[in-house]
C-alpha cells in the first residue's frame, strides 16, 4: 500500500468523477485514496485548488467534505514472480486474495498486494559481483511456473556496478542485489519492481514482424494472418462469435504467454474463460495452460472507470514479459466496452463530444494502445527478442462498421476479422467474412510459410482468395436466374466454393480434431481442395457434365476430412483418391488433365 498523507476534501460528486479541492500540490495521473473507505482513484484534470479524479470503484454513499489522501505515485503495475496464473481486477487487484478477505462481493476500498509477500521463490543469479550492468541486463531467473521461467532484469533507468548479488530464496520484497549508479549511490534490488502502466516500456530496437501467430484457425492462418508483434482487431454484431474466436485464439495460439483482458465483457463470458482455461493442457508439455496465463476480469458490472485502467494494466503486463525474450499475445475484449467508459468519463468532465459522444481524443488513445505492440529487441543482456501481438475485439452498435471505434480502429490494425452477422445465422463459424476481411501481414509471412510449410503455398491461397470472390459474384447471378441456368463451368465454380467453404472455412471450435488445425494440414488441405478444382475444370471443358462430377462421394468427404482423427494422413489418402477418381473420368472421355487452370 502507498504510503499516504491528507490533500484536500470532497467538493461534488458526479457517478465516478470526484471533484475535490486540495491543500497542496498534486499531479495529473497520481493515485488517490478518496473518501473515508479509501476508494482508488487517479486525478485526470488540475486546475488552480481543484483537481478531479475518475475513481475506480463505486462512488455511491459518498458525500462532500470526506477527505481525499494523496500517494505522490501514478497508477503503477506490480511486475515480478508470480503474475502467472493469476485473475485479476482492472488495477490489479488479485481477485481470489480480495475474496478472501471481502467475501463473494468485492468490497469497497479493498486493497491487497498484486504480489505474494509471504511466498517464497528460489533465484538463481546469473552473473557475477563486480562487473558493470546496464537497464535490463537478466541478473538471474526464477522458476514461476513449471511453464515460464521468470527472468529478473534490472529496472529500466538502473546502471552501474553490481557490488553484491545472492542466491537462495527470497520473497518479492528481499534485496537480493546492490548496484553503485555512477552517482555514487547504491540502490538495492529486488525480485519486483513496479512500472506506471501508462507509459510504454522501453527497448533498443523495434524489429520487423515476420512470422505469423499460428492460431489453429485456418481462415485466420492461411487467408488473413497476423504476425507476432503485430495488431489486429475482430468487429462484429451481437452473437457473432467474437469472444469465442478469442478464447479459442487464447487457447490454442501457439505463443508463450497469453494475457486476456476481459474489459467490459459479460460476467458469464468471463466465468466460462475461467473453466475452461484450467483444463486446458499445454500441447508440448502437457501440464495446465493457465500457468503461463494471466487473466483481467473486469466485467460490465464492475465500476465503468476500472475499465480505462484495464487495458493499459495488461499492456504492461505484456511488456514486461516481452522484456525477458517471450512471444506474448494480449487479447483486449472488447475495445468497444473500453472506449465507452472513456465517453462517460468525458462527458462527466464536461468536454466536448465529437461524432456519437466520443471525444476528439479518442483516436489517440486507440493508437496508444495498438502501438504499444511489436516485435522488439530487449534492453540489456543477453541479446533477447520478444514480442506483444495485440488482438481487440471491437462490438459495433448494431453490427455497424462506420461507428467511430470500429473506422478509427482500422487506422492502426494491420489484419481485420469482420465477423458477419449472415454467416453466423447460418451457423458457420468462425463467421469471418472472407470478402470484407483483411491482412496486411500476408506478404511478409508468406516467406515464413515457403520454408517451413511448402514454397508453392503463396499460389494456392492466392487462387482460393480469387475463386471464392468469383463465386461470391456467381452467387448474385444466381440467385436471380437460378442455379440450373449457370453454364456449367460457373456451376463448377460454385461447388468448389462451397467445398472451400464448408470443408476449410468452418472450423469446430469445441473438442475434437477440428479445433486446431496445423500448418502443414492447412496448406494439404487447400492443396487438395485447389487441385480438385483444377482437374475438374479441364473435364468440364471436355464436356463432361457437372452432375457426374458432384457425384463423386469424394466431393462429400472433402467437407469432412478435416474431422478425421488421422490427421494429415487422412488428407494426403483423399487427396490421392480424389485425383484418381478425375483421372478415370479423364481416360473415359480422352480429356488430358495435364494443365493447370486460371479462373478467367
Amino acid at each position: 500500500m502507498h504510503a499516504v498523507s491528507l490533500i484536500s476534501e470532497i467538493k461534488s460528486i458526479g457517478g465516478p468523477v470526484v471533484i475535490a479541492k486540495g491543500s497542496g500540490e498534486v499531479r495529473i495521473g497520481e493515485v488517490v485514496y478518496v473518501g473515508e473507505e479509501g476508494l482508488v482513484g487517479e486525478v485526470v484534470r488540475v486546475s488552480g485548488d481543484y483537481f478531479t479524479v475518475q475513481v475506480y470503484e463505486s462512488t455511491s454513499g459518498l458525500k462532500p467534505g470526506e477527505p481525499v489522501y494523496t500517494t505522490g505515485k501514478l497508477l503503477m503495475a506490480e511486475l515480478g514472480p508470480g503474475l502467472m496464473g493469476n485473475i485479476y481486477d482492472g488495477i490489479q487487484r488479485p481477485l481470489d486474495e480480495v475474496l478472501k478477505i471481502t467475501g463473494p462481493f468485492i468490497r469497497r476500498g479493498a486493497r491487497v498486494n498484486a504480489l505474494s509477500r509471504d511466498k517464497k521463490w528460489n533465484f538463481e543469479p546469473k552473473v557475477k559481483a563486480g562487473g558493470k550492468i546496464e537497464e535490463g541486463d537478466v541478473l538471474g531467473t526464477v522458476r514461476e511456473t513449471r511453464l515460464i521461467e521468470h527472468k529478473v532484469m534490472v529496472p529500466p533507468g538502473v546502471r552501474g556496478i553490481l557490488e553484491e548479488i545472492y542466491e537462495g530464496d527470497f520473497t518479492v520484497d528481499d534485496v537480493i542485489a546492490v548496484v553503485r549508479t555512477p552517482e555514487g549511490e547504491k540502490r538495492e534490488l529486488k525480485l519486483a519492481q513496479e512500472w506506471p502502466v501508462r507509459i510504454p516500456r522501453p527497448y533498443k530496437e523495434r524489429l520487423t514482424s515476420e512470422v505469423p501467430l499460428i492460431t489453429g484457425q485456418r481462415v485466420i492462418d492461411t487467408f488473413f494472418p497476423v504476425a507476432k508483434g503485430g495488431a489486429a482487431c475482430i468487429p462484429g454484431g451481437f452473437g457473432t462469435g467474437k469472444t469465442v474466436t478469442l478464447h479459442k485464439i487464447s487457447m490454442h495460439s501457439k505463443t508463450d504467454i497469453v494475457i486476456y483482458i476481459g474489459c467490459g465483457e459479460r460476467g458469464n463470458e468471463i466465468a466460462e474463460l475461467l473453466k475452461e482455461f484450467p483444463a486446458l493442457k499445454d500441447p508440448k508439455t502437457g501440464y495446465p495452460i493457465m500457468e503461463r496465463s494471466i487473466v483481467i476480469a473486469n466485467t460490465s458490472n464492475m465500476p465503468v472507470s476500472a475499465r480505462e485502467a484495464s487495458i493499459y494494466m495488461g499492456i504492461t503486463l505484456a511488456e514486461y514479459y516481452r522484456d525477458m525474450g517471450y512471444d506474448v499475445t494480449l487479447i483486449a475484449d472488447s475495445t468497444s466496452r473500453w472506449a465507452e467508459a472513456i465517453r462517460e468519463i468525458s462527458g462527466r468532465l464536461g468536454e466536448i463530444p465529437s461524432e456519437r459522444g466520443f471525444p476528439a481524443y479518442l483516436p489517440d488513445r486507440l493508437a496508444e494502445f495498438y502501438e504499444r505492440a511489436g516485435r522488439v529487441l530487449c534492453l540489456g543482456r543477453p541479446e533477447r527478442q520478444g514480442s506483444v501481438t495485440a488482438l481487440g475485439a471491437v462490438s459495433p452498435p448494431g453490427g455497424d462498421f462506420t461507428e467511430p471505434v470500429t473506422t478509427h480502429t482500422l487506422r492502426f490494425v494491420g489484419t481485420m476479422w469482420a465477423l458477419d452477422t449472415d454467416l453466423a445465422y447460418r451457423r458457420h463459424f468462425p463467421a469471418i467474412n472472407w470478402l470484407r476481411s483483411f491482412s496486411q501481414y500476408a506478404d511478409i509471412v508468406e516467406r515464413w510459410w515457403i520454408k517451413y510449410v511448402a514454397p508453392d503455398y503463396p499460389e494456392y491461397r492466392r487462387r482460393a482468395l480469387r475463386l471464392l470472390a468469383v463465386a461470391s459474384e456467381i452467387e448474385a447471378i444466381a440467385s436471380i436466374v437460378g442455379e440450373g441456368a449457370l453454364p456449367d463451368d460457373q456451376r463448377l465454380i460454385l461447388l468448389a466454393s462451397e467445398i472451400l467453404k464448408e470443408g476449410f472455412l468452418r472450423q469446430v471450435a469445441l473438442a475434437g480434431e477440428d479445433v486446431f488445425c496445423p500448418p502443414e494440414k492447412q496448406y494439404l488441405m487447400l492443396k487438395m481442395m485447389i487441385n480438385f478444382f483444377d482437374h475438374a475444370y479441364k473435364l468440364i471443358r471436355g464436356n463432361v457434365s457437372i452432375e457426374e462430377i458432384a457425384a463423386l462421394p469424394e466431393v462429400f468427404e472433402m467437407m469432412r476430412v478435416k474431422e478425421d482423427e488421422r490427421g494429415i494422413e487422412a488428407v494426403k489418402e483423399l487427396h490421392e483418391r480424389v485425383i484418381s477418381k478425375l483421372r478415370e473420368i479423364a481416360e473415359k472421355y480422352g480429356i488430358s488433365l495435364e494443365e493447370g487452370v486460371e479462373i478467367e
